[in-house]
């Protein structure tokens, strides 16, 4: 099948900023650098749970650059990975380690993570809603045929240029894809 089949739908949706806490310095987000640091934010499981109840598959497509740069381990992402996922009804996370030199087609504001999610899982593109805090989530959300949504932090850094809906929190993103999806299978 291809990216754009009558697949189930789903909510990809950013990590740092939107699921867990991001650790801000001079106006811009960055990830907890350990384990420990990771602080899932208030009201992301209920979000997440309302989402999932509704048939939504839930897709974290992440960036995590500091892997290729030297300054974080792989093992220690798919550790972090693996404590969210035991507590958040994720079906599956993407990650692209590259940095925006490297050239891959993974690295968000790319679809590829996306595209490759939609692919394993049979999922509907066209369907399905991208939910991100910062420019390079949207495009992606945008490039891939989603809705997209942005959580607007207020962060010192480009703002997306196109986008469906800004909300406040993965709630309030939440309540909009809920309002503006259609039935599964319809």
């Amino acid at each position: 099948m291809g990216i754009d089949n009558a697949g189930r739908r789903a909510v990809f949706l950013d990590r740092d900023g939107v699921i867990n806490r991001a650790i801000v310095r001079g106006g811009k987000p960055y990830p907890p650098a350990r384990v420990e640091d990771l602080e899932v934010l208030p009201g992301v499981p209920e979000a997440l749970a309302r989402l999932h109840d509704a048939g939504f598959r839930l897709v974290v497509v992440t960036n995590q650059p500091d892997v290729a740069r030297g300054s974080q381990r792989r093992e220690v992402v798919d550790a972090m990975h693996a404590r969210l996922a035991s507590t958040l009804p994720i079906d599956q996370f993407r990650v692209c380690d590259h940095d925006d030199g490297d050239g891959c087609a993974c690295r968000k504001p790319k679809a590829g993570l996306l595209e490759a999610a939609a692919v394993d899982l049979d999922l509907s593109l066209s369907a399905s809603f991208m939910v991100g805090d910062r420019w390079r989530d949207v495009e992606a959300g945008r490039l891939a045929g989603c809705a997209t949504i942005f959580i607007d932090h207020g962060y010192d850094e480009r703002r997306p240029e196109r986008v469906d809906a800004t909300v406040g929190s993965l709630e309030d993103a939440a309540d909009w894809i809920l309002a503006h999806s259609r039935s599964e299978g319809s």
